[in-house]
């Protein structure tokens, strides 16, 4: 019956993905959700910002939910950056962006939680990795609950910023102790 009726076939695939949890793929298109859109990442500032085209314009983009070293921190903001760019080289520096209540801080940024292609939040993993860590400013808290697991897992593993040799001083205290140089 299924090879009679393509249509039946295709939501039969589709409610077994949503019911896996794959349902942030579109299965015809194979993009993303809806609410995620596409950018293509051309420069790495640091660990936490970003420049991106998106509809066809340059946009500076801060990564939501995380604060990584600033570049004067060192080792750990060239760490951090060095990450960071990893990432993107690994995606082919085209990604995704999803984002929340508040769309701009207030230096003019798009503020966005970023997706590979392979379905993993760049957010996340910079904070699980230890190269970033929990920076939440409501309203936009809808992955806070995630990025506090992750937090709390690369700390109780010493992870990188984490680690015996780690950062000395958060990155908000740090910018508190030295305006106008990060």
């Amino acid at each position: 019956m299924l090879k009679r009726n393509p249509a039946l076939f295709l939501i039969v695939i589709a409610a077994t993905l949503i019911i896996l949890g794959f349902s942030q793929y579109n299965l015809i298109t194979g993009s993303q959700r809806p609410d995620h859109l596409p950018v293509k990442v051309i420069k790495v500032h640091d660990g936490d910002t970003i420049s991106v085209i998106i509809n066809r314009k340059k946009e500076k983009l801060r990564l939501i939910g995380i604060d990584a070293p600033e570049l004067r921190q060192r080792p750990w903001g060239t760490i951090s950056k060095k990450h960071l760019n990893k990432i993107f080289e690994d995606s082919g520096w085209s990604v995704a962006v999803e984002l929340d209540i508040e769309q701009r801080d207030k230096y003019g940024r798009l503020l966005g939680y970023i997706w590979t292609r392979d379905g993993k939040m760049v957010n996340i993993e910079m904070i699980k990795g230890g190269y970033a860590v929990l920076y939440t400013i409501p309203p936009n808290v809808k992955h806070a609950d995630e990025f506090h697991e992750a937090q709390r897992t690369a700390r109780e593993s010493g992870l990188n910023i984490w680690g015996r040799r780690g950062l000395k001083q958060l990155p908000e205290a740090y910018r508190r102790e030295h305006p106008g140089k990060s």
